[in-house]
């Protein structure tokens, strides 16, 4: 402001040229949200970089418009759903590496891609001798069954789960 005042009133032309080199800068660097047009298209062959998917996580894919089928190599590591507009909801889970090929309605491979499902980042892993709990520590650790885990913490969530649903629902556990 003092700027402006100095300059009787007048901004110099420099001053005009940095705000809106800034304003388109920050324009550029504001992240949006997905859309169906901008999440990338990939047509590799399975010697490709895999997509990563974190465990109970989901991605967004763009598929070819051509096509007919989607084969997963093992739906239990991951699995996919069909979305509007050429997109495929891509869900992590369990541990591995699996792969996606899409098909048209010739048979032809449109495209090939390897999928690694690996861990949760927040995710922090007890050992109590050989029994293994796992816990989700964003801000604060809660309880968290993840593959892996012993058979008693598993049951023992499983029991407390059905409670709390009991509890909100206004009845007794069964």
């Amino acid at each position: 402001m003092t700027a402006f005042v100095a300059c009787g009133g007048l901004r110099p032309r420099w001053l005009s040229v940095a705000f809106v080199l800034a304003f388109v800068l920050l324009a550029i660097a504001v992240p949006r949200p997905a859309r169906a047009d901008s999440v990338p298209e990939r047509t590799a062959s399975f010697g490709a970089e895999p997509i990563t998917v974190r465990l109970d996580q989901a991605m967004l894919l763009k598929v070819p418009d051509r096509t007919a089928t989607l084969v997963i190599g093992n739906p239990l590591i991951a699995d996919v759903a069909v979305q509007s507009g050429g997109l495929v909801v891509v869900t992590g889970k369990g541990y591995g590496a699996t792969n996606l090929i899409v098909l048209d309605r010739a048979g032809t491979v449109l495209m090939e891609h390897p999928i690694q499902v690996v861990g949760p980042v927040d995710s922090v892993v007890l050992y109590r001798g050989i029994e293994r709990e796992s816990y989700s520590c964003l801000p604060t650790c809660e309880r968290r069954i993840v593959l892996g885990d012993s058979v008693n913490y598993f049951n023992a969530n499983l029991t407390q789960g059905t409670i709390l649903n009991a509890q909100a629902q206004g009845s007794s556990p069964k």
